[in-house]
């Protein structure tokens, strides 16, 4: 690579591996990185450390944590008969920028997918089942996609034993994006739009 010492090409070659970086950020950042003090170093490598070590699934609701549950299944101030099902992590965080929603979050990590062999048995869906007594209302906000309304649906159909509501958000989010890329007036209008299913 353009004759760089292998140390410096192996930095670069491990930063282009991350999501959103290009050969030519993950070389600005390898020169940075060559830059900075031992000290600088060091600390970045242990917060690198320190994250595989300390950051967990929640058990309850699949977000991430340092201590047993996270953030919000400990928040007493949270609506807890309330519960918003999300694919992933991120879409959680989507969620408490647009600073609406106060109830708790369930983590699918994934969405059913048949052609690329995702059954309801991979993803949390049992674990949200169980948690659905005493709850009055849940938000599926899956992505609009066929996968996303064939995740709702299958949701939908097994919380149908329980007496609740289930809602998903309303069409304002487009067909085929991402929460993560959503807007957040957008995704707030979606939330304050949603359908019962």
């Amino acid at each position: 690579m353009d004759g760089l010492p292998p140390s410096l090409e192996s930095v670069i070659l491990e930063l282009a591996k991350f999501p959103g970086i290009g050969k030519k950020t993950a070389q600005r950042l390898g020169f940075h990185l060559l830059d900075s003090s031992s000290k600088t170093l060091e600390e970045l490598a242990g917060a690198i450390l320190a994250l595989k070590e300390k950051v967990h699934d929640c058990p309850q609701c699949h977000y991430i944590a340092e201590r047993e549950l996270c953030e919000f299944c400990r928040d007493s101030k949270r609506d807890a008969t309330t519960i918003c099902v999300v694919e992933r992590v991120l879409d959680v965080l989507i969620f408490e920028r647009m600073g609406e929603y106060r109830g708790l979050y369930h983590v699918l990590g994934g969405l059913i997918s048949p052609l690329d062999g995702v059954t309801p048995d991979e993803l949390h869906i049992e674990d949200l089942i169980k948690r659905l007594p005493g709850v009055r209302e849940l938000i599926i906000a899956t992505h609009p996609s066929i996968e996303g309304d064939t995740t709702a649906l299958y949701i939908g159909q097994q919380a149908a034993r329980f007496p609740l509501k289930v809602s998903k958000l309303a069409r304002g989010v487009p067909m085929g994006s991402h929460l993560e890329f959503t807007d957040e007036a957008t995704l707030a209008s979606a939330y304050s739009s949603r359908v019962e299913l």
